[in-house]
C-alpha cells in the first residue's frame, strides 16, 4: 500500500510538471520509477500505458478549446506511432543491464536539454505556410523512438521543433503534440505487450500513476498561473540530470573521488541554469511591461509624429532583446 501511494505521488508530480510545461510527464515518471528500482522496459511500458489515459483526457480538452491542428496530428502521429513501436520492441529485446544505461543516457540528455531550453527565452523564427510532411514525418519517427526507448521524450523532442519553426501558433503546437501522443502511447504499449507480454506491465503501478495524474490535472492548471515555467523547467531538468547521472556512473564503474566531483560539476551547472532562467524571466517581464506601456501610449498618443508611437512596441522589444510585441503573449502560452 505504501508503494502504491508513492507511485501515485510520482504520477501526481509528473502531471504537475507536464501541466505546467506542456511536456516531461514521461521523463519525470520514468526517472522516478528507475530511481525506485523498477526495470527500464517495465518502467517505460507502465508509463506509456498510463499515458493512454492522461493523453486522451488532454487531447479532448485541447480539442474542445480549439488547440488542435488535425493536419499536423495526422502527419506526426502515424510516424510517431511507428517510431514508438520500434523503440518499444528494441527496449524489450535487450537485457536490463544493457537497457538501464541506455535509458538513463537518453533521460540525462533530455534533462540537460530542459536545463538549456528553460534557461533562456524561446525566439521562434518568422515563417509562412504550413508544416510539410517531409518535416513532420521524420520528426515524429525520431520523437516516437526516443519516447519509447527513453521512457519519455515525445514532448521535449517534438514540441520545440514545431515551436521554433514559427509556422504554427504555440497553443496549437502544444495541443497537436499532446493529441498525437495518445496514438504514440498506444503504439508503444502494443510494442511492449508483444515484446514483454502482459507481465511486462505493472498494473498497480499503471493505476497509481493514472490516479495521481488525474488528481494533479486541475492543480496543474492552477499551478501554471503562479509558477514560472522557466524556473520549473530548469528545476526539473536538474533533478533528471542528477538522478540519471547516478545510473550512468554506476554503469561506467566510476567510483572513488570521481563521483563527488561529477556531482559537484553537475550541481554548478544546475545552479548556473537556474540563475540564467531567473535572468531570462526578469528580462521577459521587463520587456512585457515596456511593451504594455508602449501600447498604452499608442492607444492614447500625445501630440506629435504618429510614426514614433506606431513603432514604439517594436523598438521597446528590440532594446529588451526579446520577441516583438505580437509574440510576447504567444511565448507565454507556449511556456505553459
Amino acid at each position: 500500500m505504501r508503494k502504491l501511494l508513492v507511485l501515485a505521488l510520482v504520477g501526481l508530480a509528473a502531471q504537475l510538471v507536464d501541466g505546467a510545461l506542456g511536456m516531461a510527464y514521461g521523463l519525470t515518471s520514468s526517472t522516478l520509477l528507475l530511481f525506485a528500482g523498477i526495470a527500464p522496459a517495465t518502467a517505460s511500458a507502465s508509463v506509456h500505458l498510463a499515458e493512454i489515459g492522461t493523453t486522451l483526457a488532454a487531447g479532448v480538452a485541447h480539442w474542445r478549446f480549439g488547440n488542435v491542428d488535425w493536419r499536423v496530428v495526422a502527419r506526426i502521429a502515424v510516424p510517431g506511432a511507428l517510431g514508438a513501436f520500434a523503440g518499444a520492441t528494441f527496449l524489450s529485446a535487450i537485457s536490463t543491464e544493457s537497457a538501464a544505461p541506455w535509458m538513463a543516457g537518453i533521460l540525462f540528455v533530455l534533462g540537460a536539454y530542459l536545463l538549456v531550453r528553460f534557461s533562456r527565452p524561446l525566439r521562434p523564427r518568422a515563417g509562412a505556410g504550413g508544416l510539410r510532411g517531409r518535416f513532420l514525418g521524420p520528426l515524429g519517427l525520431v520523437a516516437g523512438f526516443v519516447d519509447a526507448t527513453g521512457g519519455g521524450g515525445w514532448g521535449p523532442v517534438a514540441t520545440p521543433a514545431l515551436l521554433v519553426s514559427g509556422r504554427l501558433e504555440p497553443r496549437k503546437v502544444i495541443g497537436s503534440v499532446d493529441t498525437a501522443e495518445f496514438v504514440v502511447a498506444g503504439a508503444a504499449s502494443i510494442g511492449f505487450l508483444i515484446g514483454l507480454g502482459s507481465q511486462g506491465f505493472l498494473l498497480p503501478t499503471v493505476a497509481a500513476l493514472l490516479v495521481g495524474g488525474l488528481i494533479a490535472a486541475p492543480v496543474a492548471a492552477w499551478l501554471v498561473r503562479i509558477v514560472p515555467a522557466q524556473l520549473l523547467g530548469a528545476t526539473i531538468g536538474g533533478v533528471i540530470v542528477l538522478t540519471n547521472a547516478r545510473t550512468l556512473m554506476r554503469a561506467g564503474e566510476l567510483g572513488g573521488a570521481a563521483r563527488p566531483a561529477v556531482y559537484a560539476l553537475l550541481a554548478v551547472g544546475w545552479a548556473v541554469a537556474l540563475a540564467l532562467a531567473v535572468r531570462a524571466l526578469r528580462r521577459t517581464r521587463r520587456a512585457r511591461s515596456t511593451v504594455d506601456a508602449a501600447l498604452s501610449t499608442t492607444a492614447h498618443p500625445a501630440p506629435g509624429p504618429t510614426a514614433r508611437a506606431v513603432t514604439a512596441p517594436a523598438q521597446a522589444a528590440e532594446k529588451a532583446d526579446v520577441a516583438p510585441v505580437e509574440a510576447v503573449p504567444r511565448l507565454a502560452a507556449a511556456d505553459r
